[in-house]
């Protein structure tokens, strides 16, 4: 008999050891979608003859000689970018201006035709080789706006568009994005037309020719629009994510050319109850007019630099809440980011890399309310195995995970990470501290928390605990946690 119960013993901590994975719970994200969200922060460099002619909106009709860069250095480019934290870097090869920075044999409105390297320079070529040698992702902008264009309206256009595609993803491979600005339509040169034109954003591009295109020749490409595939805008250009923060959108709002009345609110949010994953992406561009404040995503002389208190705030406000985080660090005349700009972003990413160089827990036990095997333990959110996590068992939605330090310690921040290949899952959560284990603070973070999603970080007034614990109120279902972090920032 007690060899009988021993065995059973065995047999149900196999059981337990053994207990599957959660399901998948719809929407999710492809893996391309999760590498992306690991980048966390990349950069976009907005050049071309905007940056000579003092202009933010060229109306094409710009003379091909005013570009003409006499130091131009994409090497300088990418190692200012990374040591700033980027992990890749978007280009705008062709901004609504029409023209051009690789030598495009569909038109003659390009830096083929300008006087830089006697015309045998390709500005895209030379950055995305610069990339590849250094080790950075890179990714193209290509408007579909054309001001310069003649048959930018018509039905010509739209093949046209389509062969400078088709161009890009042949000519220069291993992209991770490709971004298509909602900027669609209005005044331009036109081939000389200067008039305004308006197109149907919804059908004119033929966005699902365009789409299957880039899913043909690079399939590993995250799509940039207004609605997805990819990613999302957030709906504003400062660079912020809303509180609660969705990775989804419904069908309705899954399209390039996504209006409504609650255009800002959902691109900024998501959609709770969405089909599709759709995270979102927050732009915003370093520099800005120092009269008016306005952004500037060329660079023009006299124009100031964001502050590196004022990145870093962004930061917590994108990628903090679970969104990505793209900087516009524009080039000068002469080809180079500008010190100012590189002190800027370089000074921002060594106070990020400080804030989370030390995760308190590290040291602590942790202790679940449940588990759902010894697989999907709590102590996997201490691990540094993104594929390690806490899990709940089917059914369970709530949950509270406490840690207990060896000894008090100061911490002001914290960090939270859902392992979204299962999808986005938690809807309301506290966080709290306690200098006894028995009685309970709630900290306030001066937002709600409420999703978490690739991660979730929260700023707070210094407390001093030994015990601290994570209640998850809510959530669409079982939970699944891989990274609990807290951090002591000394302002």
């Amino acid at each position: 008999m007690k060899h009988f119960l021993l065995t059973l013993s065995s047999l149900f901590c196999f059981l337990v050891a053994q207990a599957q994975a959660p399901s998948a719970l719809s929407p999710v994200p492809t893996d391309y979608q999760v590498e992306w969200a690991k980048m966390e922060t990349y950069a976009f460099i907005h050049f071309g003859p905007n940056t000579f002619n003092n202009s933010e909106w060229g109306n094409g009709d710009a003379d091909v000689s005013i570009f003409n860069p006499d130091t131009l250095d994409c090497e300088q480019w990418v190692r200012v970018l990374q040591a700033g934290g980027m992990k890749g870097v978007l280009f705008t090869a062709k901004h609504h201006d029409g023209f051009c920075l690789w030598p495009s044999k569909f038109t003659d409105y390009s830096i083929k035709y300008s006087p830089y390297r006697a015309g045998y320079g390709d500005a895209v070529g030379e950055l995305h080789s610069a990339c590849k040698r250094l080790g950075l992702k890179m990714g193209i902008y290509l408007s579909p706006w054309d001001r310069h264009k003649a048959c930018y309206g018509e039905d010509g256009y739209v093949d046209y568009y389509k062969n400078q595609l088709k161009e890009i993803l042949l000519t220069y491979p291993d992209l991770f994005e490709l971004w298509f600005d909602g900027a669609n339509g209005g005044s331009g040169y036109y081939g000389g037309a200067n008039e305004t034109r308006t197109i149907d954003r919804n059908t004119y591009y033929q966005f699902d020719s365009l789409f299957n295109y880039i899913e043909t020749y690079q399939p590993q490409v995250i799509i940039h629009s207004d609605g997805g595939p990819g990613n999302r805008w957030v709906g504003n250009e400062d660079g912020v994510a809303g509180e609660t923060n969705w990775n989804f959108l419904t069908d309705a709002h899954a399209t390039p050319a996504f209006t409504g009345s609650d255009y800002y609110t959902v691109l900024g949010q998501g959609d709770s109850n969405g089909t599709n994953w759709i995270p979102a992406e927050c732009d915003l561009s370093i520099r800005y007019g120092t009269y008016d404040n306005s952004i500037k995503w060329f660079y023009h002389d006299g124009d100031g630099t964001k502050s590196v208190d004022n990145l870093v705030d962004i930061y917590y406000k994108s990628v903090g809440r679970g969104a990505a985080m793209l900087v516009n660090v524009p080039v000068d005349t002469h080809g180079q980011i500008s010190t100012a700009d590189s002190t800027s972003l370089v000074g921002f990413y060594q106070v990020i890399k400080k804030t989370f160089q030390n995760n308190i827990l590290k040291n602590a036990s942790v202790k679940a309310s449940a588990e759902r095997g010894t697989d999907f333990a709590a102590s996997n959110v201490l691990s540094d195995d993104y594929d390690a996590y806490w899990a709940t068992a089917d059914g369970t939605t709530t949950g509270t995970l406490t840690f207990t330090l060896p000894s008090a310690q100061n911490v002001n921040r914290f960090l939270l990470q859902e392992y979204i290949p299962l999808g986005q899952r938690v809807q309301t959560f506290t966080v709290q501290y306690s200098t006894d284990g028995s009685t309970w603070n709630t900290i306030s973070a001066g937002e709600s928390t409420t999703t978490i999603g690739y991660k979730r970080l929260l700023r707070f007034s210094t407390v001093n605990a030994k015990y601290f614990r994570v209640n998850f109120t809510k959530a669409r279902g079982p939970l699944c946690i891989n990274q609990i972090g807290a951090y002591y920032y000394a302002e």
